[in-house]
């Protein structure tokens, strides 16, 4: 054997015996939807202590370990959500919008799946519907992520050698879950789940298997109402996984709405729905230290928006005008479509200057619903902070990886998103 060959075999060895060693019990999945590295960067700075010269790290710096491809199996290059999620759960590419399907339609084994098989305790965790793109491809198959009531079903209908996939499921959807055609929280709670549609009363779900659906849809942006939910969904979750570990569990944690921000240009939103992401990174790392034979990995499933950080010629990124900002656009343009008063809404809302160029625009978008208006805040949000955007869709451009725990050297480097479910799925195999 020459001196390359004999290299390789030894890496391979190396390698193969690091897995073994290495697997974990318990596999913390977290996913920043539409969280590029621009949004790691941005959420550094508009952390920064001002009182200091050095820019102070975040949780995501100190567990940062490479990055991932997020390309779909087509000749698009820019991901969607389900297609990235599909290739983040069972390791392998598809197109955009099929939930844990092949390129023919035909259903992949997702990770979930395999932890149930290896009776491992399992979990959804989301700030979306819980039937969104990202938690639909770990407990369901569908040829569209459009066909949410048909992939609701499926968490009830898609079962794993007779057992429902998913322990336990918190997120929105309750318009998805109790319809005219079939109540899915009865069927749940005929199974033995425990039922809550009250994030306020989260606390009295007390075991599993536990359902709960805390919005019609996709829950209020962090900055709008409830900016811990994720925090607090991510500590109850893990509070309960922790009651029946015994064979292990496996749990993917979403902050969905990172993307829908991005989607709406609106930096303000995307920062809050950032440190509700961070904080509750916080939780899960606390677990682990608490609970060594346990891996926590995060990534995204692409970047949203064309984020930058500095814009219009000017050096800069203003993240104190970011910090004044205290609704989403969404939320700034409704108040503002129910009364006269534009000046104050503008000022509180925004801590900006209500300027003659301002009120003049706000005035003529107003005019124009509540799509405009929304868009005219944004702009101008966007404008006094020097933050740019290049899209209202995704980005093709690398994510970040972040690991901790046991295991997590696995996932150093520059990688293909379906290596980082390809070594998962490894370590639960084990």
């Amino acid at each position: 054997m020459n001196k390359s060959l004999s290299l390789l075999a030894s890496s391979i060895i190396f390698s193969s015996s690091l897995y073994a060693q290495t697997a974990p019990k318990n596999i913390i999945y977290m996913i920043g939807d539409g969280m590029g590295p621009a949004y790691t960067t941005a959420y550094r700075y508009f952390m920064d202590d001002a009182n200091t010269k050095v820019v102070e790290p975040t949780v995501f710096d100190s567990i940062l370990v490479g990055m991932a491809h997020t390309y779909p199996d087509d000749d698009t290059v820019v991901t969607d959500s389900a297609a990235g999620a599909t290739a983040l759960s069972t390791g392998t590419k598809s197109y955009n919008g099929a939930i844990a399907v092949d390129t023919h339609k035909k259903p992949l084994t997702t990770m979930l799946e395999i932890a149930k098989q290896k009776n491992m305790t399992t979990g959804l965790v989301a700030t979306s519907q819980i039937n969104h793109a990202t938690p639909a491809s770990f407990a369901s198959h569908n040829e569209s992520r459009r066909n949410y009531d048909e992939i609701a079903n499926d968490y009830i209908d898609n079962k794993i050698e007779g057992k429902l996939p998913a322990d336990l499921m918190l997120g929105g959807g309750t318009k998805y879950f109790i319809r005219e055609d079939r109540n899915l929280v009865d069927e749940f709670k005929a199974a033995g789940y425990s039922y809550s549609d009250n994030l306020a009363a989260l606390d009295k779900l007390e075991k599993l298997p536990a359902l709960g659906l805390f919005a019609p849809v996709g829950l209020p942006f962090a900055i709008d109402e409830n900016p811990n939910r994720l925090e607090k969904m991510t500590k109850k979750s893990l509070s309960l996984l922790d009651k029946h570990k015994d064979n292990g569990f496996f749990v993917m944690i979403e902050g969905s709405q990172i993307d829908w921000c991005g989607h709406a240009n609106d930096i303000a939103c995307a920062m809050s729905e950032m440190h509700d992401f961070a904080n509750a990174i916080k939780v899960a790392k606390q677990y682990v230290d608490k609970n060594p034979d346990t891996l926590l990995v995060i990534t995204a499933d692409h970047s949203t928006g064309g984020l930058t950080l500095g814009a219009n010629g000017q050096y800069r990124w203003e993240r104190d005008i970011i910090k004044g900002v205290s609704a989403s656009a969404e939320t700034i343009a409704k108040k503002m479509l129910e009364s006269e008063d534009l000046e104050t809404i503008w000022t509180q809302s925004t801590s900006l200057p209500f300027e003659k160029s301002t009120k003049l625009l706000l005035e003529q978008a107003k005019s124009k619903g509540n799509k405009t208006l929304a868009q005219v805040i944004k702009s101008r949000i966007s404008e006094a902070s020097f933050t740019g955007w290049t899209t209202s869709g995704h980005t093709a451009i690398d994510v970040p990886v972040f690991a901790y725990g046991q295991g997590a050297e696995q996932f150093i480097g520059s990688q293909n998103n379906t290596a980082i479910a390809d070594k998962l799925i490894s370590f639960i195999k084990q």
